[in-house]
Parts: C-alpha cells; structure tokens; sequence
C-alpha cells in the first residue's frame, strides 16, 4: 500500500510517497481503508522537525475516515464493512491504517468521509478549549485568533452554541464573511487594523473573557492586552514559529490566567470518548457542521501542506487517498 514518509525535517519536498506493508493489527484494534484523511498544522510543524516525535521515519496524519477492512479479535463494536472516523497518534496518510477500536467511532449516513475526517482533531481541539479548560459561561466573550482555520471554524461554531459574544480575527475579507457565516459577531481583518484597540473598543475598555490564540510572537503577546480581569488565554500552537512573551505582572494584576492546550496529551492523561460522541451528536442535529477547505490526492500531499502553511485555507484541508 501507498503511504506517506518523513525521512528527514524540512519543507514540503520531504514528503515521500513510499510502499510500505500493510498495518498489523492487534486484538483490540481495527484496520481501516482510508477515504479520507485530515492535515492538520501539526503535521506541518512534525515536517519540520519542531513537533515531539519519538523519531523517524514517521508516517503523519492524525485523523482519518473511512471503512473497515478487518476487526481485531477482542472488537466487539465493530465490524469489516463499517463507515467510521478514526483518531490517531500518526500514521493517517496512508492507504490503510491501523486504529485502536476506543478511538473510532461510527460514522451517520448523513456524513461523508470526508466530513468525518474533518471533525476529530478541530472541532476537540475547539471544545475542550472553550469549555473544559476556558470555562467558557453563556454570556462571557471570547476572541477567536485565525478564525477561518480549521480550529477556527469549529470554535466559532461552539462559540455560538455555549452563548458567547464572538470576536474573530483573519487575514481576508472571504474569510471574515465566512466567520460572520458561522455566528461572529465582531470581525477583525487582523492586516489592516489593530485587533486589541478593536477589541477593546467593542468591549468598552474591559476586553474579553477569553482567547484562543494559536499564533504566538506579537499576537500572543497583544492578545493578552485584550484580556478583562480574571480573563484565560489559551495558546494551542506556536504557528508564527517565535513564541509569545508572558508579563509576569501584567497577569498578576489582572489576576490572569495562561492555559497551554494539546489535545492529544490531553487525551493520554484522560481518554475518554464522550467528547466525540458528542461532536458526532451535534454535527447530526444540524447545530454544527464541518467547514471544508480544500482536498487533495495523497501524491499532492505537498501541495496540502502548502494550502495550509500559505494560510490559504477557510476550514479544513484533506486528503483523498
């Protein structure tokens, strides 16, 4: 089977399209035919070398959609035949993939896979930042970095459904639309104006109760500008590539708080599935969907990093193997 490998770090070039064996699998694991399979920055920052990895060569891909092929002798919930989505620690590019059967979930009829492949990584990441761990209130505020990115889409989505006032920041005016699509109520082109004097503004000086911020460098540091008192900044990339600078007593005196989030070693200190069950439940109920950006065949991979390092994207990007 085809499958994509990293030998060394660098720029798009070191994604390699390779044969490799087919995934074996464990009793309590499923192998999967993969339709579809979701790109996210954290597959671009494993390119280059500034991601924690155990090592290469290494196969990325976090998420994928698709069929079972085989079940393991201890899976009871699935069989060969069924459409699933799947999370992953690697291995998602791929033609076929290996996934522990705690991890996958049936995918509606109503879904693609290449809406289900959209789903698990995004719209967690989103979730758990606005409630678990931003303890988002009906109410409250919340400024949305990189708004039209795939984490984007999925929080403005959330955003909405938990009662929030949104404030939201992209580079374009087609992406700002589709913010304002989504249910944001304040749109910031972030090239153009100042995004905390804007968003101090809108908030009559007080600033918002929450940020997610993904960016780091100068918009992490202005972003903790626009926090209000007892205000939570969670940051859950460094896609700038400079990390942000935290004032000690800028948040001591506003009695501040600076959360890190990542969702995978979240997931390893607290597995559970109620997070996707209840994201499925959602995108059935038609209160939420997945925004698709682009989709690309495996031999393109390196254009689907380009797509979403370039910035190019409005949702998610994927890809059809």
């Amino acid at each position: 089977m085809k499958a994509v490998r990293i030998h060394e770090f660098g720029g798009p070039e070191v994604l390699k399209i390779e044969e490799v064996p087919e995934p074996t699998i464990r009793p309590g694991d499923v192998l999967i035919q993969t339709e579809a399979a979701g790109v996210n920055y954290a597959d671009v920052m494993t390119r280059i070398g500034m991601y924690p990895i155990r090592g290469l060569p290494i196969t990325p891909g976090l998420e994928v959609a698709g069929r079972i092929v085989k079940a393991g002798d201890a899976v009871t919930d699935f069989k060969a035949g069924d459409r699933v989505v799947a999370m992953l620690n690697a291995g998602g590019y791929a033609e076929r993939v290996a996934a522990p059967a705690a991890a996958v979930f049936s995918v509606p009829d109503s879904l693609s896979a290449v809406q289900a492949a959209a789903l698990p990584v995004n719209y967690l990441t989103a979730l758990h930042m606005l409630r678990e761990f931003g303890r988002l209130a009906p109410g409250e505020s919340v400024l949305i970095q990189a708004a039209a990115s795939g984490v984007g889409t999925a929080a403005i989505q959330l955003a909405r459904l938990l009662g929030a006032r949104i404030f939201a920041t992209a580079s374009a005016e087609d992406k700002l639309a589709l913010a304002r699509e989504l249910g944001a109520h304040e749109t910031i082109n972030y090239t153009t104006h100042d995004f905390a004097e804007i968003v101090k503004a809108g908030t009559g000086g007080r600033g918002v109760d929450l940020i997610l911020e993904c960016v780091g460098g100068d918009v992490f540091d202005k972003s903790l500008q626009c926090l209000a008192p007892l205000g939570r900044l969670i940051t859950y990339g460094v896609a700038g590539g400079v990390p942000g600078t935290i004032l000690t007593p800028l948040l001591l005196f506003g009695n501040l708080s600076v959360i890190g989030f990542h969702l995978g070693r979240y997931y390893q200190t607290r597995p559970n599935r109620e997070g996707m069950q209840e994201i499925l439940r959602l995108v059935a109920a038609g209160r939420i969907r997945p925004i698709i950006s682009a989709t690309f065949p495996l031999r393109e991979v390196a254009k689907a990093h380009d797509h979403l390092s370039e910035r190019k994207t409005r949702g998610k990007v994927l890809l059809v193997p």
